[in-house]
């Protein structure tokens, strides 16, 4: 007889709560979980197939280490004493920054990151790289300059919002807030509200909107640039929001006046009476704005991300009731990194800095390794993440992990990063492991879910922050835990604290080490340094996050950490552990000003130089690349590399080559044939699907194939197409304007 135990879906990052049925000690059946207060059951079908996650045949259960042209078992002892002595080694001869940890941004558990952080902090390098710079480092940067911190993400208060903006966003597929699908159709279905689209193509999302901008692929920041201006002209700008909310505004209208707002949207390829009115709208609704890859990711990333808040500025939606509001946080994703501060590294190679709070972007890595410097990086600990499918220029990649002195990939599969490693070291999964994320997707409330092992450990896996503080512990950077401390943690946990704060103060290296001496106490106790670390996190929470949870029912004192740790253990659905008070959102932004500062100087040149002419010169594509391919799509048929098993997928179109019928029709193809697509980074192969969601001239190929399953490849790895070199200034790969051509294979 089975067991349905409640847990949370780890394949995208909704998180959306589901029912698990375990039947000796296997998961067999998934349901969604109505009790969970911010999914309320809603699942897709990414979620009801997260058995395959679990139980892929190429998965880890021991620590292997590479031999030859293959890999051999070895001990846990003998794989962590290898590996701290490799890693001392190359830092005490290269110096801390031939040093990277790559990690801490999967969709289905952040705790790793506090203990991968702790070893890059502990041999005293600052090169983390994440998904976050991979996608979000010009908007996080921008967000930074504008509110403060580069954490501080806004989002749509899309239940009090009168009209939402779906830009370069496709949420019927992608989701990327609670109950996604629901919501859009609500807006779609209600005279009372609007669902505008500025979209290319007629994707899900568009065909439900009542408003949709088929903007030319790469000419955002062109639109963005003539909204504002129409703005402007018709004085209807919110001048009393501007006055008391907004610094620097009168150093940013000048760059709009006399621009040629006509000639722009010609070049755009929109209705100039279309435009107007949604501008018109904006001035007269409450409205808010999902961005989302298509802008980051769009041809003129960061410009496009900071054109987009002058126009939220200018309209007044920041920070107020159902505009774009700040979020609460548990915990932020990352941390602020101002690279004017002297002390924030940039890379050596390449200039960068970590914009994406903290988080350096992975496009630039393989510069970083293959380059001459004596500061090059020459070891990385890949956690979490499959670099060689998820970041750009696959070649490049493979070239520079074969480079690299000494790589650790923590996993659960033998995935495509895996094979080039030096050690592989075993993985529990999310099923079977204490976890959660700290994404920030509800307003004015705040909720939190710590998922619970619901499955046995198979062989001799750990949580990857068990196996961090094995390699800190046998690098020295722990420091002396004395037994008294180990012992009270088995006992009552307030009384634990009291004797871990006297430690502290008796140890003061113990403080930078915390996660460590958690782990190595606490989480030797319930065997798991994650449950450890969160309620560490819990008791020392800031007094932002104490005064939240008082919001939400906890009472004040010096337990409330424990308190809220307690009623997560209690609540395997999660619960609101804090709430917002929504009518004072404005003192979440961190600025020195304490206002929305949107001037940012390095900013102006870009924002005045664009123009209508040069931009139709700059779109102007090669004769021997004359489509434009949209690396990444986002369907039903994808869950990034986390779905390695093609069964999930059995009977359905995936992996497609996507492309319009008239398109075909000029190329002589046909729907269902086996075309070849080819760009600067190289070629790949795949299905050719007929749609007229497609735009004319464009091509989408979905992320997440490619992968290596048995002995056969799946399905067309996108980011053998993408060059890591066509990026932002700011690292973010333009994976959605990528020159290209569509032949017969």
């Amino acid at each position: 007889m089975g067991e349905w135990k409640k847990t949370g879906c780890v394949l995208c990052a909704q998180n959306c709560g589901l029912e698990v049925l375990v039947e000796d000690g296997r998961m067999v059946k998934v349901k969604g979980d109505k009790s969970n207060l911010k999914s309320q059951g809603y699942l897709c079908r990414k979620g009801m197939n997260v058995v395959y996650h679990q139980y892929p045949k190429d998965r880890i259960t021991e620590p292997l280490k590479r031999k030859g042209g293959g890999f051999e078992p070895v001990s846990w002892d003998r794989a962590i004493g290898e590996i701290a002595e490799k890693l001392r080694d190359v830092v005490e001869s290269h110096g801390p920054r031939s040093f990277a940890y790559m990690g801490g941004s999967s969709q289905g558990g952040h705790f790793e990151a506090a203990f991968g952080l702790g070893i890059l902090r502990g041999l005293g390098s600052q090169y983390y790289y994440s998904s976050s710079g991979q996608e979000f480092s010009g908007q996080w940067w921008v967000q930074g300059r504008v509110f403060g911190k580069q954490y501080n993400i806004t989002g749509p208060d899309e239940h009090n919002t009168e009209m939402l903006v779906a830009w370069g966003w496709n949420g019927m597929q992608s989701h990327q807030m609670p109950r996604a699908r629901t919501v859009l159709k609500g807006f779609s279905d209600d005279p009372e509200r609007l669902l505008v689209v500025i979209d290319p193509r007629r994707s899900e999302t568009a065909a439900i909107a009542d408003i949709h901008l088929p903007v030319r692929p790469g000419t955002d920041a062109l639109l963005i640039k003539a909204m504002i201006a129409i703005i402007l002209y018709e004085k209807k700008e919110n001048r009393a929001y501007l006055e008391r909310h907004v610094e620097g505004w009168e150093r940013v209208r000048p760059w709009f006046d006399g621009f040629d707002v006509d000639g722009a949207l010609a070049v755009c390829g929109l209705d100039g009476r279309e435009v107007r009115r949604l501008c018109g709208l904006m001035t007269t609704r409450k409205w808010g704005v999902h961005p989302d890859l298509g802008i980051y990711m769009g041809r003129t990333s960061t410009l496009n991300s900071y054109l987009l808040h002058i126009l939220g500025a200018a309209c007044g939606v920041f920070c107020v009731p159902g505009g774009n509001i700040i979020p609460g946080f548990v915990m932020p994703l990352g941390f602020h990194a101002d690279e004017r501060d002297p002390k924030t590294w940039r890379t050596v190679a390449t200039g960068m800095p970590p914009a994406a709070a903290g988080s350096f972007p992975p496009s630039v890595v393989p510069e970083e390794i293959l380059n001459d410097h004596g500061d090059r990086l020459r070891a990385m600990v890949v956690s979490a993440c499959n670099p060689l499918r998820s970041y750009p220029d696959t070649t490049a990649y493979e070239k520079a992990f074969g480079a690299l002195d000494l790589l650790v990939v923590n996993e659960i599969v033998m995935s495509e990063t895996a094979r080039l490693a030096h050690y592989v070291l075993p993985c529990r999964s999310f099923y079977e492991s204490y976890d959660a994320t700290f994404f920030p997707w509800t307003y004015p409330k705040i909720h939190f879910q710590l998922r619970r092992p619901i499955v046995p450990v198979p062989g001799s896996c750990l949580e990857a922050g068990q196996i961090y503080t094995l390699i800190a512990d046998r690098l020295g950077l722990i420091p002396e835990i004395p037994g008294d401390l180990v012992a009270a943690a088995e006992g009552d946990r307030l009384a634990f604290g009291a004797k871990l704060m006297e430690y502290a103060a008796k140890e003061p290296a113990a403080l930078k080490r915390m996660p460590f001496v958690l782990a190595k106490t606490l989480g030797r106790a319930w065997d798991s340094a994650n449950l450890a670390a969160l309620w560490g996190m819990l008791m020392t929470a800031p007094k932002s996050f104490r005064e939240n949870a008082e919001r939400a029912g906890f009472a004040s004192g010096m337990d409330l950490g424990d308190r809220v740790f307690q009623a997560l253990l209690d609540s395997p659905s999660g619960t609101w552990v804090g709430e917002l008070d929504p009518s004072d959102n404005m003192s979440q932004v961190k600025t020195a000003s304490g206002k929305i500062e949107i001037f940012i100087p390095e900013m102006e040149e870009a924002v005045r130089s664009l123009q209508p002419a040069s931009e139709e010169m700059k779109l102007a594509l090669p004769r021997e690349f004359p489509l434009i391919l949209s690396a990444g799509r986002h369907y039903d048929y994808n869950a990034n590399s986390l779905m390695r098993d093609p069964e999930w997928n059995a009977g359905k179109r995936a992996g497609t080559v996507a492309m319009s019928p008239d398109d075909a029709k000029a190329l002589g193809l046909s729907d269902g044939q086996a075309v070849r697509v080819t760009t600067e980074a190289g070629s790949a192969t795949g299905e050719l699907e007929l749609t007229d969601q497609v735009r004319a001239g464009t091509v989408l190929i979905p992320h997440g194939f490619g992968l290596v399953y048995g002995d056969t490849t799946h399905g067309p790895n996108v980011n053998s197409l993408t060059k890591n070199t066509h990026r932002d200034p700011l690292g973010t790969p333009l994976h959605r304007y990528v020159p290209c051509r569509v032949e017969r294979a």
